[in-house]
This record gives C-alpha cells, structure tokens and sequence, in this order.
C-alpha cells in the first residue's frame, strides 16, 4: 500500500468506515458513487475500484472519530479535558446521532461486490493476477464487515452488485455475516501472495493478513457460540499457517518492543497490515496543519497533555489536589512534543468504590510491573526535558524548598516528571534534594495533565500543527500469539496458552541498557534512555517476566497482556466486547463509565442516519439500549 498504484478514483467515493461522535467536519463531505459495470470491465477499473476501497479505510483508521470509539469508555481510557463528546466515555446519554456514517462502508461493499461479480469477466488480466485482484477485494470485504458486525451486530447482508439506488434494507443474522467473512477469507487465504506484490505493495492485504484476520475471525465467532471448533480453528491458523511458517511470510517479532513503532520499521517485518497516511497524494489525504477530519492521522496527538499551558515552573497544588499553572512555561509546543489535543487519558485514576478502591487500572493493575516489564516506558512519556531557554522567570529558587532549586536549563534539566508512585517533596522536590522542575505525583495529575502515550508519535512531521503521515499499523504480529493464547485458554489448554503469552512477554524484558541523560537521572526510563535497574540482568528480568505459569493464566491476565501490548492501538473496545467483559472490567477498573455501563452497550447504536434513510418497507430496527 505505500507503493500502491491508484487510479480512477474520482468517481469513487471517500466514504467512512466508522466515523462518529468526533468532529461534526467528518461527516460533511458525502459524495456519492458513480462506479459503474463498464468501469470495472478492465484491469484499470478493477485496480481503481480495490484501491478506491484501501483509500477509504483512511477515513476510519488514525481519525479522531474512530480512534475515541476504539478506546473509549474502557478500562485503559478516560476522557480528557477536551474530550469532545463525553457521551461514549460514560455511556451516559449515548445518541443514535452519535454514530452517523458508520453505515457508509457500504460504499465500499458494494464496490468491492462489483469486483468479485464483474472482474471474472473482464479481459487482459492472467487467471493468477486475477485472482489476486479477486483475494484482495474479498479480503477487503472480510475486513469491513468484520469491523461492522463487531460493532453494530447484526447489520445488511449485501453480496451483489447495486446499480439503482434503493430505499428499503434489513439487517441479517450475524452468523450469516460470519459465514461470509470466513468464506471470503479462506478464498483470499488461498490467492493472495505470501508478501506483498506489485501493484499491491507496502503492507497491503497478503495470504499471513488472511490468515491473521481469519484467525481473529474464529476467535470471535467462538466467544459469540461458545463454539470449540471455531477455537480450535483460531488457535490452528494462529499457530501453524502464522507462527510456524512466520520466515515464508517475512514476519516476526522485534526484539525490542520499542523497535515496533520507530517509524523506520512502520512497514518491518512486526507488520501485517496497514491503512496508509502518507503526504503522497497517492496515499493518502495529508493537509498540512489540519486540524482533524477526513483521513488525517491524529493518533499521535490524541492523548497528549498541555504542557506548555497547564504546567509552569512554580506550579503547586490546587485546592482540589491537582496540580494548577503557575510561573512561566518550560515546554512548548515544538514538532517533537506533537499537537496537544486532550482528548484521551490514560486511566490512572484511583477507584473510589468495590475492590479496588484505592487503585488505578494502569499504574497498579496492567503496568504494575514497571521494573522487569519494559512495555511502561516504551509505551508512556513522563519525563520531559525544558525546551525552552531558562531566562527570566524561568530562574527561580526557593518556594518552600531548602536551598535553591537553580536555573532550568534549556535541553538538559528535566521540565516535568511524572512518577508512577509518589515521590516526597513533590511538586519542586525530589524528596529533600531541590528539583529544578517539576514533579507531578500520581494524586496531583488531572484530566489536562497525566503521562501521554509517546510510542505512535511522528517527530517527522513538516511543523508541530501537522497530521501524522505514518501508516496507521492495523495489525502486528504480536496479536499472532496473544490470538493463540486466548484460544488456547478458552479451550482449556493452559500450557499453550503460557507458552504463547511468554513469547511476548520475554521480549517485553528487553532493555538496551543505554544510560538515562536526565539530570537529574530519573527511575529507569527517561528520554533517550532505556536502563535495568543497578543488579538486575536481562537473564534475570527474563526469568522474572516469564513466572507466570498455568495456573495464572485467566481472562483477566489475558486482557490485561493485551493492554501491555496493545495500549492506544485502538483495540481495546473490541478486546473487551469480544470476551464478553465491557461490563465488568469497566465496573471494575473505570469511575467515569461504571455507574453507567450495561450489556446493551457491547454494541453500539444503529446509526440515525441509516435508521432514517430506510424509508420503504419495514422499519430499520434500532439496537436494544439506546
């Protein structure tokens, strides 16, 4: 896909995938498909109309509108101080509204129904790239009905070709939209190519996508049934059509989990799929210093505090507990610090209520290991050094704090550190030693300030207001292995399923052991730093990672593996919806969305605007709840 050739897409439409409830700008351009049978009666046609549909999946994957749906109203998420729609954080007042456009895919479908139902006719096309052409758009119509049935449950069955506009549609049972997926997925299975191949390039559908989504596929279906075969199906093509033949398909894991997101190795052997951003116009849809909207990548502003607004360098603490703006600023917003938006946060506030009172689903539960598990700091920032020169108000001393604190210095001194645990002397102390900068303790961090996820951030960007022109990495083969473990674990087959999980879960012991340039040096991780504590080998965090046995393996140490490893990957609505778990993990871990959440909510509304285009025959039925 980034060296995809894309043709004849003017009278395609830029429909959404799934987008909702962001910016009320996503929604205003509709255009209407003009694809016609003459069109897709060549080889040309064909390849516009399947690249037509890649172009598309960028309306959905690195928006704001789909990256809040994907995350919201979790365990991991809460909202942040610009959240937008707050609904979909606390399931409190949820419109049907919320969700218009989400019906749009079927564009797509039936573009790609056209492909599958004219392209074995069309002339000048070998029968092997044919079939090629075949494999992706059936791929592609897998994956899209996959998201929708996920999403919405029962929805339209669509498989043939729509020329005349029609008024009237029903929805279909799920397992008649899975029967479908499955089929369209081993047929792409069997045609697609093992690595990417012309005009399909970069990291476009191949036979390992396949068998990845398929795999999902299975395993989903099996939550949905209860079903053994489907398990045994997902753990089979998780273990031997992927892992077992990983060097024919040139995929694997890095060694180290920081690798996977550098964005040298965005289209690395990690990656199975991907939805394209790039500023080639061919690719992608880049306006500079967009704010949002239609195929702009915004993953990497979404959860990114203020800084340069909310925190100055005599910054102390509220009435409320909070940390509150005072004295000049130490940061400001430059290419690498990104575009604050503040719309997502990571949950890190305390439960007030139930068993775990007193406890935070990041900082206590998934990341309680921040020691021996590196996935932490490779995940989160919370060290930032003063990008700002040190003058003026910016030299201070005293406030309460014995001796001086000194001058912050630009590019060396840390501006704001924020401990996981909390550190005495806080704000402008690091216990009894003065702290030039600031320290945000975990009680002190609020809805404007809290650690932002770093590892989808894009310091390439032309200026600091420009979208991200980084794929969006849809799938990594790390979701291979935690695929198998699930269905491993639902099969009652523990010991596969420890042997999966540990594969991961040693490679989340690696450090580089590079030394922190902090000043001064900060627990384990720091801007350019990645450390073992002093006495601690990587032999040792291995081994330490990897005690986890059998016996310890349950759905909770599962999703919270999947929060490890996937954090801000837009997974973790579909993690919990697939096992059954929405409820009881946000009652558990979640104080926003809690008091609010009900089984209802696994799936999302049907949204208005389909409901009122429905105007012929019976009604289009709304989903329980909303």
């Amino acid at each position: 896909m980034k060296q995809f050739k894309k043709i004849g897409l003017s009278g395609l439409a830029l429909a959404a995938l799934l987008i909702s409830n962001g910016c009320s700008s996503l929604l205003d351009e509709k255009p209407q498909s003009v694809v016609v049978p003459s069109f897709l009666a060549t080889p040309g046609g064909l390849l516009g109309a399947i690249s037509g549909v890649y172009d598309d999946l960028r309306n959905s994957w690195g928006t704001e509108g789909f990256t809040i749906n994907e995350m919201a109203g979790t365990d991991e998420h809460l909202s942040g101080g610009s959240a937008g729609n707050p609904r979909v954080f606390t399931f409190n007042g949820i419109q049907t509204t919320d969700f218009n456009g989400g019906f749009n895919a079927y564009t797509d479908i039936n573009t790609l129904n056209g492909v599958l139902e004219i392209g074995p006719k069309t002339t000048g096309l070998a029968t092997k790239d044919l079939n090629i052409y075949l494999g992706q758009a059936r791929f592609l119509r897998a994956f899209i009905y996959f998201t929708l049935v996920r999403t919405y449950g029962d929805v339209p069955l669509h498989t043939t070709f729509i020329t005349e506009a029609t008024t009237s549609d029903t929805r279909a049972a799920t397992a008649d939209i899975y029967a479908l997926i499955v089929s369209d997925l081993q047929f792409a299975s069997a045609t697609l190519p093992n690595t990417p191949t012309a005009p399909f390039l970069g990291k476009a559908a191949t036979k390992a996508a396949a068998l990845w989504l398929l795999s999902k596929a299975y395993l989903t279906r099996g939550w949905l049934t209860n079903s053994t075969a489907d398990f045994t199906q997902a753990y089979k093509y998780a273990t031997d059509s992927l892992i077992a033949r990983k060097g024919t398909y040139q995929l694997d894991l890095w060694a180290d989990y920081a690798d996977a997101f550098k964005p040298a190795n965005d289209y690395g052997k990690e990656t199975i799929f991907v939805s394209d951003h790039s500023s080639d116009v061919k690719f992608g849809h880049y306006q500079p210093q967009a704010s949002g909207g239609n195929a702009q990548n915004v993953t990497p502003w979404m959860g990114l505090f203020n800084g340069p607004s909310v925190i100055g360098v005599n910054s102390t603490v509220g009435s409320n507990g909070g940390i509150t703006l005072g004295g000049a600023p130490m940061l400001f917003r430059d290419v690498f610090f990104g575009r604050p938006y503040t719309r997502i946060r990571p949950n890190v506030v305390n439960m007030t209520s139930g068993p775990n009172t007193g406890k935070n689903y990041i900082y206590n539960q998934a990341f309680a290991d921040r020691v021996y598990d590196s996935r932490y700091d490779k995940t989160f920032q919370y060290v930032w050094i003063a990008n700002i020169t040190a003058t003026g108000s910016n030299s201070y001393s005293g406030n309460s704090v014995t001796g001086s604190r000194g001058t912050l210095i630009c590019g060396t001194d840390t501006a704001v550190y924020m401990p996981s645990t909390a550190i005495p002397g806080a704000p402008q102390a690091f216990g009894t030693r003065p702290f030039k900068g600031i320290i945000v303790n975990p009680s002190m961090q609020t809805n404007t300030v809290y650690p932002h996820m770093k590892k989808l951030a894009d310091p390439s960007r032309a200026g600091a207001n420009d979208p991200s022109t980084r794929p969006v990495v849809v799938a990594r083969f790390a979701d291979v292995y935690l695929i198998a473990a699930e269905a491993a674990f639902k099969l009652g087959d523990n010991a596969n399923a420890t042997a999966m999980i540990n594969v991961i879960r040693k490679r989340a012991a690696f450090r580089t052991n590079t030394p922190c340039n902090t000043t001064p040096p900060l627990p384990l991780s720091g801007p350019n730093c990645d450390r073992y504590p002093a006495g601690i080998t990587q032999a040792m965090a291995e081994a330490t990672v990897l005690a986890a046995t059998p016996a310890t393996i349950t759905l909770d140490f599962i999703l919270d593996e999947r929060t490890r490893e996937f954090y801000g990957e837009s997974q973790r609505w579909q993690d919990l919806v697939r096992t059954r778990s929405l409820v009881s993990r946000v009652q558990a871990w979640n104080t926003e969305a809690g008091p609010k959440v009900k089984d209802d909510f696994m799936l999302r509304p049907i949204p208005q605007d389909q409901i009122d285009r429905v105007v012929t025959g019976p009604k289009f039925p709304q989903n329980p709840g909303y």
